[in-house]
């Protein structure tokens, strides 16, 4: 178990520390070699600093509010989710939000989001409210895959002319994209089912005990949370067309829409393995998408890292001060008890 143990970190410290800068040098060169070789460079960046002198700067400060709407929402999906096992009020569900954000920033694919949420929850409830804290997770995958399978009917066009992808892998992708949104959305609404399904594995009958409450979800709440993910996903894409308006990327309304969605779709299949590798590859496929519509690469990069920085970056240095909070309040508990006469 120790070898185990050391042979994770070690692993862990190769992804965090070597691999993941490695991908992440790679692609901002490649992005840097994109944005240099872009007509009319000087020009772009004259334009984009005249928008922070003007009155187009209202634009940044509304991206920045929708950041307080857009985790104002995942709060209220979660409060919903959790409700199940324990009654939090909204400022305690919005830190624990925050909290999962700083742990998220660190781990692949942002799944140390539940360790940082769980802290919140009672001893005893933490790893029912995991599961279902993945239950709203899928939800906003559900309307992801959803919006992403749209995008490709949508660009797929588009998408084979520009060279990115030949039609057989295209029409290989979109089947299955097609596949895993029909399979998770059946999954989704019959979560009961699947329930009972994994009771009669003996190898996950002893877990079973943490899905339990995944019983009682209805209809009901389960359309409430994809509702709640389809308007999530929308502040998304206004945040991006608001930012585009500011660093002068032509787009129209929906060409815009169609090409963030089909990147949230990109970024949800590739997995990313370290906080600067989710920055790089957003900028990457940012670019490729929304070059098919606008020829100011440097104005999408600038978008792709301010969506990143904003969405992101911010809400996890909240965090991080908050999950600071909650370990000096676990600490001041510990030292209570033992401090405690024990007559």
């Amino acid at each position: 178990m120790p070898g185990k143990i050391i042979y994770n970190k070690r692993f862990r410290y190769f992804i965090n520390y070597f691999l993941g800068p490695l991908l992440f040098i790679w692609l901002s060169y490649s992005i840097f070699r994109q944005i240099a070789n872009q007509p009319g460079l000087e020009e772009s960046w004259q334009h984009i600093k005249v928008a922070f002198d003007s009155h187009r700067v209202w634009l940044l400060l509304a991206v920045m509010l929708l950041m307080l709407v857009n985790w104002s929402i995942e709060t209220v999906k979660w409060k919903l989710a959790v409700q199940r096992v324990q009654r939090i009020d909204f400022v305690t569900a919005l830190k624990a939000v925050m909290s999962g954000v700083s742990f998220s920033v660190l781990t692949p694919n942002r799944v140390g989001e539940y360790l940082g949420r769980v802290l919140y929850m009672e001893e005893g409830k933490r790893l029912k409210a995991i599961s279902l804290t993945i239950t709203g997770s899928i939800s906003q995958l559900i309307i992801t895959l959803l919006m992403g399978f749209i995008s490709l009917l949508v660009m797929g066009e588009s998408v084979i002319a520009s060279g990115m992808i030949t039609s057989l892998w295209f029409r290989i992708i979109i089947y299955g994209v097609l596949i895993a949104l029909v399979i998770l959305t059946l999954f989704y609404f019959r979560l009961a089912v699947l329930v009972k399904w994994i009771d009669r594995l003996p190898v996950m009958r002893k877990y079973s005990w943490l899905l339990d409450t995944l019983e009682n979800f209805n209809a009901t709440v389960l359309l409430q949370l994809l509702s709640l993910s389809a308007v999530r996903f929308a502040v998304f894409i206004i945040q991006y067309f608001l930012l585009f308006r500011l660093f002068e990327v032509d787009v129209t309304w929906w060409q815009g829409w169609w090409a963030v969605s089909l990147s949230f779709l990109v970024m949800a299949v590739i997995p990313t393995i370290a906080l600067f590798t989710d920055l790089g590859l957003r900028g990457k496929v940012s670019l490729q998408l929304l070059g098919l519509f606008s020829s100011n690469q440097l104005g999408i990069s600038l978008t792709a890292l301010s969506i990143w920085f904003i969405n992101l970056i911010v809400p996890a240095v909240v965090g991080s001060l908050l999950i600071l909070s909650i370990r000096k309040i676990f600490r001041n508990k510990s030292d209570q008890k033992v401090g405690e006469d024990p007559g």
